[in-house]
């Protein structure tokens, strides 16, 4: 069996003494109730045992007498310690005497090694460090801070906890017990009780949300120990909420706050508002329905959690309620919030997640991480690490794929599927003629020219721009819209001149001149005989 230290055998006869009950000891020292029981009663058995040299030899039904029994004087039957004091068995402490000095130095929060410091320069104190050390070890196990009380204004602060509700009998016979939620408000300790199956994120914030609508507004700040339906991380300086607790939060302007973990003093009002509910309202007390028990939870509440006159406060509940805490509560939004489903979900290398059999694109620079995903009947959002939304999709059936065409990235992206506009963009960039010969070959050969567009890219990067409008800019005049046109232009050297017949020039009149100086000519062309020449006709001279 573990032996407890002796500091903390003398907290439990110190506290004890003080009238706690064991629970409370045990609650505080966390220790077991039974090992607490079994150290008070040692010492109460302790106690009732005389001692070497305490009893008296005239009072002692005992034949036989211990030694130095009928010398000693008669002494106190040993008693639980009072706080004050650190004697008990064993030696005496040489820091006795300056006992007081002691304790009203560490009240001034003075360390053990300036206690020890001022007691020899002061008071010629001739022990040890090391006694002074156990001596403050003592005291500081034994001396309590008083609690502190913390009162808020109307409005400020509501506090929440669950409790066991009313056992609920089902159609089948069998019992089922539900959870019981109780929101208290701190300043006027009205309060709101829900009976519900199990403490999920969604069920609890339905809660507080009926919670709010009974009180008819919100208060500022919501004090919760760190069940896992809110807390996802539980530190008393910077804990991590539930991102869709968070989202509730912001949704009704409000702000959450864990209490420290295994400190339940910490919300002491909603500790005893769910005492009272459970004692007041449900003990003993059997529901056909979890409807049932909540008609009848919301009906304690207007007629006698509201009406009963509070132990601390002296006053109505209901009456301090409407009169300063429900003007000073926040309004409440114009809509509920919003039902939806989250959960974490892994990119695969494709760059979707999956959800519900459906899938859906993200950024790229997400592939192989881990993003938030919240889907609704509708929309499915996706959130990065730090709730920034990064991707926004319709729902999908099962098997269908919901693509961002931005999520693709640039090396995966083919350049057809940027469009046409982008392509002669592209084209027009190069030059004044490739420009024009892209959209006249477009505007030829239609969609099967979206292929010829990219290849006239391609060529641009193979040659100098000069050499690449020349080209265009002769198969432009000769309408050549082929992309081997612009190649065979390309390969021809630089130097070349090319020749062009020519309609119209100074020199060259017009053909009715040419009728009017013979036409003869003319006039016969349409009767000439279209066939070609017998071979016969044509040998002769």
């Amino acid at each position: 069996m573990n032996q407890l230290k002796v500091n903390v055998q003398q907290s439990i006869l110190t506290l004890a003494a003080h009238g706690w009950s064991r629970r409370r000891i045990a609650r505080e020292l966390k220790l077991d109730r039974a090992t607490v029981r079994r150290h008070l009663e040692g010492a109460l058995a302790n106690a009732a045992i005389s001692t070497l040299g305490s009893g008296n030899a005239a009072d002692s039904n005992t034949a036989i007498s211990t030694l130095g029994s009928e010398s000693e004087p008669p002494s106190e039957p040993a008693t639980i310690s009072s706080p004050g004091s650190v004697a008990g068995a064993g030696r005496k402490s040489v820091c006795e005497r300056w006992a007081a000095s002691i304790e009203a130095a560490l009240r001034t929060g003075l360390s053990a090694q300036r206690i020890y410091q001022d007691l020899v320069t002061e008071q010629s104190f001739p022990g040890s460090f090391q006694a002074v050390k156990r001596f403050v070890r003592k005291l500081s196990a034994v001396t309590l801070l008083p609690f502190r009380r913390i009162e808020v204004e109307p409005g400020a602060e509501a506090q929440i906890d669950f409790g066991q509700g009313a056992w609920v009998i089902q159609p089948d016979g069998r019992k089922r017990r539900p959870h019981l939620l109780r929101v208290v408000l701190s300043h006027s300790r009205k309060g709101y009780s829900e009976a519900m199956w199990r403490q999920s994120t969604e069920e609890f914030i339905r809660g507080l949300e009926n919670g709010f609508r009974h009180f008819g507004g919100v208060p500022k700040t919501l004090i919760v120990d760190n069940l896992k339906a809110a807390v996802s991380r539980a530190d008393w300086f910077d804990p991590d909420l539930n991102p869709k607790m968070r989202e509730f939060c912001r949704h009704y302007g409000t702000v959450m706050l864990p209490t420290k973990p295994a400190m339940p003093r910490h919300k002491g009002k909603v500790e005893a508002g769910v005492k009272f509910a459970q004692n007041n309202a449900l003990k003993e007390r059997r529901f056909e329905s979890l409807s049932a028990q909540n008609l009848f939870l919301s009906e304690w509440e207007r007629s006698v959690a509201d009406t009963r006159l509070h132990g601390t406060t002296r006053e109505q509940v209901g009456k301090v309620f409407a009169q300063s805490e429900k003007p000073a509560l926040l309004a409440l939004p114009a809509s509920l919030f919003p039902s939806f489903q989250e959960a974490p979900r892994q990119v695969h290398r494709d760059g979707y997640i999956e959800l519900q059999k459906a899938y859906y694109s993200v950024p790229p620079e997400y592939v192989g991480r881990q993003v938030w995903a919240r889907w609704e009947s509708r929309l499915v959002r996706i959130y990065n690490q730090r709730m920034e939304p990064i991707a926004l999709h319709a729902r999908h059936q099962p098997g269908q794929f919901s693509t961002d065409p931005t999520h693709l990235h640039s090396d995966k992206r083919h350049i057809i599927e940027r469009g046409l506009d982008y392509l002669l963009d592209r084209a027009r960039l190069i030059g004044r003629y490739t420009g024009s010969w892209a959209e006249a070959m477009y505007a030829q050969r239609g969609v099967e020219g979206l292929r010829v567009l990219q290849g006239l890219l391609g060529l641009a990067e193979k040659h100098p721009v000069a050499h690449l409008e020349a080209a265009a800019a002769k198969a432009l005049h000769h309408g050549g819209f082929h992309l081997r046109d612009l190649k065979e232009l390309l390969a021809q050297p630089p130097n070349v001149v090319q020749l062009d017949f020519l309609e119209t020039h100074p020199l060259i009149r017009d053909l009715d001149a040419y009728g009017a100086l013979l036409p003869a000519c003319f006039e016969n062309a349409d009767t000439l005989d279209p066939q070609p020449p017998t071979a016969d006709e044509s040998n002769e001279p």
